[in-house]
């Protein structure tokens, strides 16, 4: 592909433009590694590195233009120079511009939140394409255009990946796209020069603290997402969650809202709920879902709004959600041939493990033992570390606290932090083992039939990563794997 500076410099933040304006672009590049001939190189002034400090690099390696904040003190008649505020801000609007629109050219809805967006996407997606759509998911677990499944790197890739990958849809003919739109990408500007057809707001916990410093700054970052969207889409956000109702203010869109326990514009009543599924009346009509728990039931109803709002008969809608499986890695049911259940669960935050526990005590007999294992990532918000082990302690019979991905910390470090947050009356519940494999095999080991053993933090992950490198690691296997030995 390529382009003319000129055809790709439409960035109101765009301050002036130094050299040729006709500069041939054949790629975006924010990384200076991979700048090429006629690149466009990004120079972000990232929390680490200011990448201004690679321009001479980037032009020594081909570069044709160079977008900065700051104009390096030799300027190359060969080169041209935009100059713009806000480097990061910027790439997203280049993006667009130079996969050629492509959000606009299909029907694009983003879904944020702290827990459940995965569920939410991967659901829609699903049920587009079984009613004969073709169409692209770009997700924490993968990118999906038409039927060619790609490992996902990022919720939400960076702004370039993120236009090349729409493009890609456009070419494959996907009339559709569902979207995870994290927090990290809204204050980072990778979801700018996108054109939503709506937006949707799960539910928001303590996470990502770390980033964002203060819950009120991961407030105002999901929020700005639905200020951002166009006066042509909607904006849909679950009532019954305390801060769902902020993230319609000041939105252009159309605002639309559903829950469980309040009045909206979308309401559903859980009938029945085992480990088998859940019997639900939406919008008056009683279905049979595969899916499992309360916050599965607000998943599965943000979907029907969701496709109800982008024209779908709700009886389409239900026929076809009703025949959905499970998705990866989110309460996925596993039982030994002793009789014991395995459940694998991504839950990582306090409020994504205490639903997945609560959905347990509401489906358990109170006959069988709850074991649950638990862990953090490392590097990551260490705050919510000695609430998880709370949760974990207080809503378990016995708990194990292991390692998640230790990234660069010490792994009992981290278990110690969890062990911080432990009432004393559930000290006795707790095992510290730091290997999580023999964390699982421990559990098992200690339950008997029917017994459930709760393997949260990774779900569809097969890595585990541990001083930067990405060892393999899948919960599931390793699960089936001790339940067939013993």
């Amino acid at each position: 592909m390529s382009k003319y500076l000129n055809d790709i410099a439409h960035y109101t933040g765009i301050k002036e433009i130094l050299g040729n304006s006709n500069a041939v672009v054949k790629t975006l590049v924010l990384d200076s590694r991979q700048v090429g001939e006629d690149a466009l190189f990004f120079a972000v002034k990232g929390s680490s590195v200011d990448a201004h400090q690679f321009i001479p690099k980037a032009i020594a390696d081909g570069a044709s233009v160079i977008v900065c904040s700051d104009l390096p003190k030799e300027l190359h008649d060969t080169v041209s120079y935009v100059l713009v505020d806000d480097v990061q801000q910027s790439v997203g609007y280049f993006a667009s511009e130079f996969y050629e629109k492509p959000s606009e050219k299909m029907t694009l809805v983003g879904v944020t939140g702290t827990n459940g967006k995965t569920s939410t996407c991967t659901m829609l997606y699903n049920l587009f394409t079984s009613l004969g759509y073709t169409c692209g998911l770009i997700s924490t677990v993968e990118y999906i255009i038409g039927k060619t499944t790609y490992t996902s790197t990022h919720t939400t890739p960076d702004p370039i990946r993120l236009n090349a990958l729409m493009h890609e849809m456009q070419e494959a003919s996907c009339t559709y796209c569902f979207m995870e739109v994290s927090s990290h990408a809204v204050v980072q500007g990778r979801i700018n020069g996108l054109h939503f057809a709506g937006g949707v707001f799960t539910n928001i916990t303590h996470d990502h603290l770390d980033y964002h410093g203060t819950f009120d700054n991961y407030i105002k970052a999901k929020k700005k997402f639905f200020d951002q969207l166009p006066v042509d889409a909607f904006a849909l956000t679950n009532k019954d969650d305390r801060n769902g109702q902020i993230m319609l203010q000041n939105s252009p869109a159309a605002r639309y809202t559903y829950a469980l326990q309040s009045a909206a514009d979308f309401t559903c009543k859980i009938l029945e709920s085992d480990f088998e599924g859940l019997l639900l009346k939406i919008e008056s009509e009683e279905t049979w879902f595969a899916l499992i728990g309360k916050f599965n039931a607000y998943n599965l109803l943000a979907v029907y709004a969701t496709a109800f709002l982008l024209g779908i008969d709700r009886f389409e809608i239900l026929t076809h959600l009703s025949k959905q499986g499970r998705v990866n890695g989110r309460f996925e049911v596993y039982r030994s041939p002793k009789g014991i259940i395995g459940i694998v669960d991504y839950a990582h935050t306090p409020d994504a493990l205490e639903n997945v526990l609560s959905t347990i005590q509401h489906i358990r007999t109170g006959n069988e033992q709850l074991l649950s294992i638990a862990g953090c990532g490392g590097n990551r918000d260490k705050e919510k570390r000695p609430v998880m082990g709370k949760v974990a302690a207080r809503m378990s019979d016995k708990v194990i606290f292991t390692s998640d991905n230790p990234r660069n910390e010490d792994p009992n470090a981290i278990i110690e932090d969890m062990q911080n947050g432990v009432d004393p009356l559930d000290y006795k519940k707790v095992l510290k083992i730091t290997d999580r494999k023999e964390a699982i095999k421990t559990a098992v080991m200690l339950s008997k039939p029917k017994d459930i053993i709760l393997l949260a933090g990774k779900g569809h992950e097969t890595y585990q990563d541990i001083n930067g490198i990405k060892h393999p690691f899948d919960d599931r296997q390793i699960l089936i794997d001790i339940f067939k030995e013993n």
